[in-house]
């Protein structure tokens, strides 16, 4: 019985210990399960924080990168779109209006003088001027219209789906006359013109690069015609344009061997005595296969792609040998030769000191060399910037060549500005009446009254006249008439080459062409 009892016992501790370790089990079990709902809801925490974490930095990322867009195809200046924009965003508009089989129209902003603007005033007033010029050209096309600045004083328009011409025009005169009226910058009234080329698709082109280069083409076409105006291309123009390129090509190579270029001299005359009292140098080009290139032609491509410091210098370098070897000859009645100078030549090149080099190399006086400048030329050079002292660049470039004694010509006299008062300002040795006053001269009263003021203007200002294209004796007498000293045209001679100068440095009187002999030389 007792050995019952004690196992009953027993059996009753075995199952309460296996209580106890089955309710730790379970308690362990439990927390186990606490903890594991914890990290659970602590991993869902977490994932859900990332989540945040990561729309966040990808709503940064995209921020930055609209920014980035904005900064790389957006100009910060003036705000519009820039060149970027343009290349990505009309090939798109070209397409819609060729699927759309519509019109679609491109136009070339150039501002007129806009470097002035930023040379007399500064460029912070310049930055605010190209601003309120965006927000006018902005204000005279329509909304879906893209105005883009190409940089400095360069825009672009692209008119989408347009009409017709009409539509263009009047959308260009537009821009045009808004940009005449006058702009309040800083407190002070400013003026900018615009000079505006036009191309459209598909007429003028059926890609971007086509339809810019036409634009391009004509809005020089549009400075080639004065300025503040508007030009729609044609095919006229671009075989214009491929002369020009063809004539700017040629011409470096003619300068790199300097074997197709030569210098003429004409003479200029005293009308009392007929000696030959000056030469001008006169640089003749002659093409190998064109044969001579008008200098009306050239001289220009020369003066816009910078040539002209190259073609300057080899005239002077020229002039010198040729008056070297006329002495070595013999001719010691040397005469002053005269040389025309653009204002591109007299900015870019430091005339002064080449002449005194090469006048004291060969012992030449400065004095035998004169400077002329057309009526123009001569105005922008002497022009007081505002807020400046009026020794700018060009009036000391002036004003050094007369100080070491070359002499200074106002070439064209008549033709250029009607303001006078550089001539009372500065200083100059000389005028020519332009030709166009010369040849109507005893038969147009008009022409006879301008070159009579002119003559005496220049007497009372002790100033010498010359007469340019003389080429009758009835017109040689009138001049003499009229006070005039000194004259030049085919009754004359016609320009010459350096070996044929000898009649020229005699000192005898020039032996007159007849009347009839001039028709053939005109």
């Amino acid at each position: 019985m007792l050995y019952l009892l004690a196992c009953v016992i027993a059996v009753l501790c075995a199952v309460s210990a296996w209580i106890v370790h089955l309710k730790m089990r379970v308690r362990e079990m439990a927390t186990r399960v606490i903890e594991a709902e914890s990290r659970h809801q602590q991993f869902i925490e977490q994932v859900e924080h990332g989540g945040m974490v990561r729309r966040k930095i990808e709503a940064q990322l995209l921020e930055k990168q609209q920014r980035l867009d904005r900064l790389a195809h957006h100009d910060q200046l003036t705000g519009l779109p820039n060149r970027l924009f343009l290349a990505a965003h009309l090939p798109a508009a070209i397409e819609e209006a060729r699927r759309r089989k519509a019109a679609l129209a491109v136009l070339f902003i150039d501002l007129d003088r806009f470097k002035h603007v930023n040379d007399t005033h500064g460029h912070e007033v310049g930055d605010k001027l190209l601003q309120a010029v965006s927000q006018r050209i902005k204000d005279a096309v329509r909304s879906e219209d893209i105005v883009v600045r190409m940089g400095g004083d360069e825009f672009v328009v692209v008119l989408n789906i347009v009409k017709n011409t009409n539509q263009v025009n009047e959308t260009a005169s537009r821009i045009t006359s808004s940009l005449n009226a006058p702009l309040e910058i800083d407190g002070k009234p400013l003026v900018t013109t615009a000079s505006v080329g036009v191309s459209m698709f598909p007429r003028d082109g059926e890609d971007v690069g086509a339809l810019l280069r036409h634009s391009d083409t004509a809005m020089y076409q549009a400075k080639d015609r004065g300025r503040n105006n508007f030009q729609v291309f044609s095919p006229v123009m671009d075989r214009q344009l491929k002369e020009r390129v063809a004539i700017e090509a040629s011409l470096r190579a003619a300068l790199e061997s300097q074997s197709q270029l030569d210098v003429h001299y004409q003479p200029l005359v005293d009308i009392e005595t007929r000696r030959v009292v000056t030469l001008e140098a006169l640089v003749r080009w002659k093409h190998p296969t064109d044969g001579y290139v008008a200098p009306l032609r050239f001289i220009p491509v020369a003066e816009e792609t910078g040539l002209i410091a190259g073609l300057g210098d080899f005239v002077i370098n020229r002039v010198i040998a040729d008056m070297v070897r006329w002495r070595k000859a013999g001719n010691t009645v040397l005469v002053p030769v005269a040389i025309n100078v653009s204002p591109g030549q007299l900015a870019r090149c430091d005339l002064r000191q080449r002449i005194a080099e090469l006048t004291q190399a060969h012992a030449f006086s400065p004095a035998m060399l004169q400077i002329e400048l057309t009526e123009g030329a001569m105005f922008e050079q002497v022009e007081p910037r505002h807020g400046s002292s009026s020794n700018d660049t060009g009036v000391d470039a002036i004003n050094d060549l007369r100080a070491l004694g070359v002499r200074v010509v106002i070439d064209d006299f008549g033709t250029g500005y009607s303001s006078l008062s550089y001539l009372k300002r500065w200083r100059v040795d000389y005028l020519k009446i332009d030709r166009s006053f010369i040849r109507d001269l005893v038969t147009d009263s008009n022409d006879h009254a301008i070159v009579g003021a002119i003559i005496a203007m220049a007497q009372h200002l002790k100033i010498k006249v010359i007469a340019e294209g003389v080429e009758g004796w009835s017109q040689l007498e009138m001049l003499r008439k009229l006070g005039c000293r000194y004259a030049q045209g085919y009754l004359f001679s016609e320009a010459v080459p350096a070996e044929r100068c000898r009649d020229f440095l005699n000192g005898r009187p020039l032996g007159l062409t007849d009347d009839t002999d001039i028709l053939k030389l005109a």
